[in-house]
C-alpha cells in the first residue's frame, strides 16, 4: 500500500512562558498586590492554571495585565496568549501580536517564537514569511527549542530563506536534542529519507521513538511504519500495531489507515474486517485518500460492511480527486462495468488515464485494453501496446500477458514469435494462468521456441492447476493425441473441456477493483 508522505509540516501550538515561582498562593498574592511584577505574572498563572487557587481566566487576566503594563516580558508574552486564545477577553489577534511584540522587542525567547507564527500565519499582521524568519531565528538563537524547529520548517519548506535540506536537519537536531517532540520527528523523517543529513534507518527510528515516547502522535506512526517494515528496527507487527494504535487513537489519520490495513490483513493483530472499516472510516472522514480508497474495496467486496457498489464509488470518487491513483483506476473500473455508478466508456477511459499517467499499472493496462478494443477512445493498436509495455516493465502480469499477445498477432508492432515467448514466460512466471496456458501452446506449436511437447504440458499443467479451462482442454487433447503424454482416452476425457477450446481469452482481465 501506498503510505503518503510523512514529514510533519504543522507548526506548534503557542504556549505560556512559565517561571518558577517557589513563593505559595498567599505570599504570592501579598507581593503581587504591592506591585511585584513577576508575583503578579505567577499569581497569573495560578489562577490559569488553577493551582493553589480555583481557576480563573479573569483573574488570570487581570494579573497579567498589571504585570504587563509594567513592562514585564513574560506577562506581556503570557496576556498575549490570552488574547490568542480568547480567554477571558474577546478573542483578537490584532491585540495578541501588540502584546507579543513588547514581549519580543525585550528578547524574550517565546514570545519572538510566537510572534513569529503570527506572521507566518498572517494573523493579526500581514503575512510575511521573511517577517516569520527574523523573530523564529532571534527565539532560535537563543536556544528556544520551538523556534529552532519551526526555523528548521522555513529551511526545510524554502519559506521565507533559501531552501536548505541541511539548514533545516541542523535546527532541527538543535531542537531534537534539547527533547522537543516535534523537532525529534521532523529530525528523523530527514534522517530516513538522507534529506541534509547521511540515510540511516536506524538514527531515524531512535528519534522517532524519543517523539513517540512523549506521545507525539505522528512519532508513533512513524515508528510504527519502520517497525512494520523492520526498517532500522527488528521487524514486528504486533509492536507496531501497538504504536498505530497509540496515534490511531490521538485522530491521526495515516495511523488509523495502517491499523486498518493491519485488522484487514490480520497482521500483529487478530484479523477482523469490522474493525478495518471502522478505522478506515475515521480516516476517510478526514480525507485520508488511502482510507478512502480501502473503504470503498471493503463495501465493493462485502467486507465488514453489506456489500454496496454505491458506497464504494462514492469513497473511490472522494479519492479519486484528490489525485489518489488506485482510487481513480476503481472507480475507472466501476464506471466502466456501471457497478454503482452510470456505465460510461468515456468517463472510464478519463480516470484510466489519470492513474496511468501517475504509473499505476492496473489503470496503464486497462488504459491499454480500451484503446486496443475502441472503447471509449478511437480504436489504436499503437496506444495499445504503449500503456500495455508500461504496465508490462512494472510487472504486471495481465499486461505481460496482453503484450505478449500483441507481439503474436502482430498488432501495434512487427509481428515476433519470439517477443511473445518472452512476453508470456515474464506473466507465467508470476503464476498467470492465461500466460501459461499460451506459452504451453507456443511450446507445442514451436513458435518462438524450440518444439517441445513436454514443455507444452508442464506449462498447461500449471494452468489447469489452477482451474483453468482451456489449460485442462489442451491437456485433455494431449492424452487424446499421446503427445508429451501417455496416451489416454480416459484422462483427456477428464482433462478436456469442449467450451474452453474457443479463441484466446478476452485480453483484459475480468479484475476487480484493487487495494
Amino acid at each position: 500500500m501506498f503510505h503518503p508522505t510523512r514529514l510533519l509540516s504543522s507548526l506548534l501550538a503557542l504556549c505560556l512562558t512559565f517561571t518558577v515561582y517557589a513563593q505559595d498562593f498567599e505570599s504570592t498574592k501579598q507581593a503581587a498586590e504591592k506591585g511585584d511584577a513577576q508575583a503578579q505574572n505567577e499569581l497569573g498563572k495560578m489562577y490559569l492554571k488553577g493551582k493553589g487557587a480555583t481557576q480563573s481566566y479573569d483573574e488570570a487576566l487581570l494579573w497579567f495585565r498589571k504585570a504587563a503594563e509594567q513592562g514585564y516580558a513574560r506577562a506581556q508574552s503570557n496576556l498575549g496568549v490570552m488574547y490568542y486564545e480568547g480567554w477571558g477577553v474577546a478573542q483578537s489577534d490584532a491585540e495578541a501580536i501588540q502584546w507579543y511584540r513588547k514581549a519580543a522587542e525585550q528578547g524574550l525567547a517565546r514570545a519572538q517564537n510566537n510572534l513569529g507564527l503570527m506572521y507566518e500565519w498572517g494573523r493579526g499582521v500581514a503575512q510575511s514569511d521573511t517577517e516569520a524568519v527574523q523573530w523564529y531565528r532571534k527565539a532560535a538563537e537563543q536556544g528556544d527549542a520551538p523556534a529552532q524547529n519551526n526555523l528548521g520548517l522555513m529551511y526545510d519548506k524554502g519559506r521565507g530563506v533559501a531552501q536548505s535540506y541541511a539548514e533545516a536537519a541542523q535546527w532541527y537536531r538543535k531542537a531534537a536534542e534539547q527533547g522537543d517532540a516535534f523537532a525529534q520527528t521532523n529530525l528523523g523523517w530527514m534522517v530516513e529519507k538522507g534529506r541534509g543529513v547521511a540515510q540511516s534507518d536506524t538514527e531515524a527510528a531512535q528519534w522517532y521513538r524519543k517523539a513517540a515516547e512523549q506521545g507525539n502522535a505522528r512519532a508513533q506512526y512513524n515508528l510504527g511504519l519502520m517497525l512494520e517494515k523492520g526498517r532500522g528496527v527488528i521487524q514486528s507487527d504486533v509492536e507496531a500495531v501497538q504504536w498505530y494504535r497509540k496515534a490511531a487513537e490521538q485522530g491521526d489519520a495515516f495511523a488509523q489507515a495502517s491499523l486498518g490495513l493491519m485488522y484487514g490483513a490480520g497482521r500483529g493483530v487478530a484479523q477482523n474486517d469490522t474493525e478495518a472499516v471502522q478505522w478506515y472510516r475515521k480516516a476517510a472522514e478526514q480525507g485520508n485518500a488511502l482510507a478512502q480508497t480501502n473503504l470503498g474495496w471493503m463495501y465493493g467486496a462485502g467486507r465488514g460492511v453489506a456489500r454496496s457498489d454505491t458506497e464504494a464509488v462514492q469513497w473511490y470518487r472522494k479519492a479519486a480527486e484528490q489525485g489518489y491513483a488506485r482510487a481513480q483506476h476503481n472507480l475507472g473500473l466501476m464506471v466502466e462495468k456501471g457497478q454503482g455508478a452510470t456505465q460510461s466508456d468515456t468517463e472510464a477511459v478519463q480516470w484510466y488515464r489519470k492513474a496511468a499517467e501517475q504509473g499505476d499499472d492496473l489503470a496503464q493496462n486497462n488504459l491499454g485494453w480500451m484503446y486496443c478494443a475502441g472503447r471509449g477512445v478511437a480504436q489504436s493498436d499503437t496506444e495499445a501496446m504503449q500503456w500495455y509495455r508500461k504496465a508490462a516493465e512494472q510487472g504486471n502480469a495481465h499486461a505481460q500477458t496482453n503484450l505478449g499477445l500483441m507481439y503474436e498477432m502482430g498488432r501495434g508492432a512487427a509481428q515476433s514469435d519470439v517477443e511473445a515467448v518472452q512476453w508470456y514466460r515474464k506473466a507465467a512466471e508470476q503464476g498467470n494462468a492465461r500466460a501459461q496456458t499460451n506459452l504451453g501452446l507456443m511450446y507445442e506449436m514451436g513458435r518462438g521456441v524450440e518444439q517441445s511437447n513436454a514443455e507444452a504440458m508442464q506449462w498447461y499443467r500449471k494452468a489447469a492447476d489452477q482451474g483453468y479451462a482451456r489449460a485442462q482442454h489442451n491437456i485433455g487433447l494431449m492424452y487424446y493425441e499421446g503427445r508429451g503424454v501417455t496416451q489416454s482416452g480416459g484422462r483427456a476425457a477428464q482433462q478436456g473441456n469442449a467450451d474452453a477450446a474457443e479463441a484466446l481469452d478476452a485480453m483484459k482481465p475480468d479484475t476487480a477493483p484493487a487495494q
